[in-house]
């Protein structure tokens, strides 16, 4: 229905832009005509008149295909390209090494946090279990600290202990590709090393779940994800 709606809008749009253009040529080529041939009023008025039908009928007819045309160079088009992800590497804090040929066929967890976010925080116990629960169906999750010291953020996490892979921000070069104001940030990376989607602020578990669904991991049947 949106499709028909479309070629009706383009049709019309097409046609009020060169209707009256050549239908004043057509006129000023009969007057022309009409001089050289000195044919009676009358029959210049029905010349007229019947060029104005068949030019009217021609450029409907015109319109339509050119709307057409449009309408299926906008659909051969389709989506934008998927954005791949960054080249990077990243060291967590126990010494696994991470880059883009490592993470192939996983899905990736990017979750860009800091000491003083308050939201990544309270996000950070489900965070850590999505990571863990799913971590047999090809998720891997790395927990990037941003702009903050390895000393600030080790006595943070002495204090308050995550059970995910963590990454220190001088330990990789993503801390400054997602720099921000806003945390906690989450990044998607598909199987294919497509940046798949992403989150700016907390959103929730059932959010940051769709997202990962979306970049092509599975979740339970009962999951409210689906």
């Amino acid at each position: 229905m949106a499709g028909l709606q479309t070629h009706s809008f383009l049709a019309r749009f097409l046609f009020s832009i060169f209707h009256f253009p050549i239908l004043n040529f057509c006129r000023a080529f009969l007057l022309g005509l009409s001089s050289n041939l000195q044919l009676p009023t009358s029959n210049l008025r029905l010349l007229c008149y019947i060029s104005s039908m068949r030019a009217r009928a021609i450029l409907s007819r015109g319109a339509l295909v050119c709307a057409s045309l449009l309408a299926a160079l906008g659909l051969m088009a389709g989506p934008k390209d998927k954005e791949p992800a960054p080249r990077f590497n990243a060291t967590t804090t126990t010494g696994e090494k991470f880059t883009n040929d490592a993470i192939k066929g996983k899905v990736v967890l990017l979750e860009f946090w800091t000491t003083w976010c308050g939201y990544c925080a309270d996000e950070a116990g489900f965070v850590d279990k999505i990571g863990h629960d799913f971590a047999d169906k090809g998720l891997i999750l790395l927990a990037i600290d941003v702009g903050e010291s390895k000393k600030t953020v080790k006595k943070y996490l002495e204090q308050h202990p995550r059970t995910c892979k963590i990454v220190y921000m001088e330990d990789t070069n993503l801390a400054a590709m997602y720099a921000a104001t806003v945390y906690p940030i989450y990044v998607v990376i598909d199987r294919d090393g497509y940046i798949s989607g992403t989150q700016r602020g907390a959103g929730g578990e059932e959010a940051l779940k769709r997202l990962l669904v979306h970049g092509g991991l599975k979740m339970p049947e009962d999951s409210d994800s689906q």
